[in-house]
């Protein structure tokens, strides 16, 4: 029974490890996202103001990871009445309950 116990717990965090996305969460960490970078109000009609967004498949779901102030400054402009595919590499972190992506570089593909 032990060992059924154990074996069940390490299951289960691996499942809970895989499906929060831990490897990507890693906290001051460069990852690279690749998805479409669109606006969230006017195409996933998120929020009432413009904010760009990078729309990432993980675990079979879309996770929208929010640019930080100075790259939706900088780049919305060529997404908001358009989405485009693209990579974004950066360091995620949490606010407001959103993540968000300090922009270090993007790609449009």
């Amino acid at each position: 029974m032990k060992t059924y116990s154990a074996s069940l717990i390490v299951a289960l965090s691996v499942v809970a490890w895989w499906a929060t996305g831990a490897a990507a969460q890693e906290k001051g960490k460069e990852v690279l996202l690749k998805g479409k970078i669109t606006c969230a109000k006017c195409e996933l009609e998120l929020t009432k103001k413009c904010a760009s967004v990078i729309v990432v498949k993980e675990g079979g779901k879309d996770v929208v990871y929010y640019f930080d102030a100075a790259a939706n400054k900088k780049y919305h402009a060529e997404i908001c009445s358009e989405s485009r595919e693209g990579e974004v590499t950066g360091v995620i972190s949490e606010a407001d309950g959103k993540r968000i992506i300090t922009v270090n570089q993007l790609k449009f593909k």
